[in-house]
């Protein structure tokens, strides 16, 4: 039997497990044919064998697309290849939700690595959620660079909820997970909200402000996330990574941001609980006012970040006028 046969003969055990809940992988990518065979085998490698992999790709020459041809060749699992928007990352992942199938939904970058219990750990917290629920699962994850290793992002200080939502983003996208209620809900307005700022902080913001359930995994890191030159965002470590978010935030970045976020959330207002639809006018309001007035609204509304400080930066940046 040679590899191709192989590969299909996986696929047909594959589909005879009833035990595993099947997983659509979401992954684009952009100019990533250096880093994606790291990625790719982290994903074969999952104890959780049941996935699909539907790839986006805005690259600017074909070497990505022959690595993704490569692997579709030999892998046990369906991987389908599409075309991407070219108009950025949150686009090409907005592009992937919007054309993805029924059920269950996972989303990768192109250049980390899977722990192999990433999928199973994600499909097992969610299974305890009713399916009438959408539900959100995302985990820690390890910066490195490909050899050294750094401490994992910290567990949540609070728990999470649509007033944290609103100006701080606790899910980060390579480690996402969304129940069947939650995919569909971000396939059915995915194509209606217009431009995003990241297709992470909308799926927290989307799931935790239709009232459903966001589960942080604060147990081992799920990925090692690689951090390089060409990160699209990135988790800045160290001062300097800190004094380049305070220059940003300075220049508008924090408000820009904060205004492509509202714009999504009014696209799928109707599908907001009737308080967290009341709690995004009070905040659309109180943006508008500026110095004391409008930290004073903006202080009654119950908005916190994860950490002290950042809460703080954030009614700092009120008082200046930078939201």
């Amino acid at each position: 039997m040679d590899l191709k046969q192989g590969a299909v003969a996986s696929r047909l055990r594959l589909s005879e497990q009833t035990n595993m809940t099947d997983i659509q992988i979401l992954m684009g990518v952009c100019d990533g044919a250096d880093y994606l065979p790291d990625q790719l085998r982290s994903l074969s490698d999952q104890g959780h064998e049941a996935w699909r992999l539907l790839v986006s790709d805005d690259s600017r020459d074909d070497r990505s697309r022959e690595v993704i041809d490569g692997f579709k060749e030999h892998a046990a699992q369906e991987v389908r290849l599409a075309e991407g928007p070219g108009r950025g990352f949150a686009a090409n992942y907005m592009a992937l939700i919007a054309q993805s199938e029924p059920g269950m939904l996972a989303f990768a970058d192109q250049d980390d690595v899977w722990m192999p219990d990433k999928l199973a750990r994600a499909a097992s917290a969610l299974s305890g959620v009713r399916g009438d629920i959408p539900a959100l699962y995302c985990a820690r994850v390890r910066p490195w660079d490909g050899t050294r290793r750094w401490r994992p992002t910290p567990p949540l200080a609070r728990a999470p909820g649509f007033a944290n939502a609103l100006v701080e983003n606790i899910a980060m996208g390579n480690t996402i997970v969304l129940n069947a209620r939650a995919a569909a809900l971000a396939r059915a307005l995915a194509p209606r909200v217009g431009p995003v700022f990241a297709h992470d902080w909308w799926l927290y913001q989307l799931v935790s402000g239709v009232g459903g359930t966001v589960i942080h995994d604060d147990g081992a890191p799920v990925v090692l996330y690689r951090q390089h030159g060409g990160n699209a965002i990135g988790v800045g470590r160290g001062l300097a990574a800190q004094l380049r978010r305070k220059r940003a935030v300075l220049k508008g970045a924090l408000a820009e941001r904060l205004d492509l976020n509202t714009a999504a959330l009014r696209a799928a207002r109707a599908q907001l609980t009737p308080q967290n639809a009341a709690l995004l006018d009070a905040f659309e309001a109180a943006r508008l006012r500026r110095g004391l007035s409008g930290l004073r609204e903006m202080s009654g509304l119950g908005l916190y970040r994860q950490r002290r400080l950042g809460t703080a930066g954030f009614f700092g940046a009120v008082t200046l006028g930078l939201v």
